[in-house]
């Protein structure tokens, strides 16, 4: 089964491209003007086994909520297009991801409901940090909320994402985006004893394929 997605996206606040291969080895190719968010869909890749690649641009003078919804936008979409009718797949998967003094928890269920609950505890302050020619760099914490809500309307899923203890925002963040990965990697895993069946009582598990959803 060949479970590959790419969508381009383009607007007049943001151009996305993404290809994402479901069945992947958890490499990631980044071309993404965010560090910390490049950071967070790096390891999105490498614990939730996927393959992605990432071309972004957009207006970050105004803030990076545009791009950073956008991106969430994208990868939903891919994550339907592959997925396709869901036939054979767990639709369902869970993980309880401890980083240090923080723990995470993600449950997800690719239903066809959009739905999040998103409970990061974070504490509203930006993540401090430098670039390479010595200037300085914030990341809006706000949007990682963003983020997940545009996934979860293109992907078509319901995404449950707390935190359950934590000091650490840097951790917080990275505790879910981890937690997130390995319970859709499990939701997307091919359930051999069921491999041609839609994983539903009604037969059907609507998707949200078509690039143009908005968030």
């Amino acid at each position: 089964m060949n479970r590959i997605a790419e969508i381009n996206r383009e607007t007049q606040e943001t151009q996305i491209f993404i290809n994402l291969n479901v069945d992947g080895t958890g490499q990631a190719k980044l071309t993404y003007p965010i560090g910390f968010m490049a950071h967070m869909l790096n390891t999105f890749a490498r614990h939730g086994l996927f393959d992605i690649e990432v071309r972004a641009k957009g207006d970050l003078e105004v803030d990076q909520h545009h791009l950073v919804e956008d991106t969430g936008i994208v990868l939903g979409q891919c994550f339907s297009k592959a997925l396709g009718d869901k036939r054979g797949i767990r639709r369902s998967g869970s993980c309880l991801f401890p980083m240090d003094e923080c723990l995470a928890r993600a449950a997800v269920d690719f239903s066809g409901r959009p739905f999040l609950f998103f409970d990061g505890q974070l504490s509203g302050a930006p993540l401090l940090s430098e670039t390479e020619n010595g200037g300085k760099y914030e990341f809006q914490t706000d949007v990682v909320e963003d983020f997940f809500q545009a996934f979860t309307a293109a992907a078509g899923c319901n995404l449950h994402l707390e935190i359950i203890r934590g000091r650490s925002d840097h951790h917080k963040i990275e505790a879910l985006f981890k937690a997130a990965s390995k319970a859709l990697r499990a939701a997307c895993e091919i359930d051999e004893r069921v491999k041609n069946i839609i994983p539903s009582t009604k037969g059907s598990l609507p998707g949200f394929n078509l690039p143009g959803v908005i968030v």
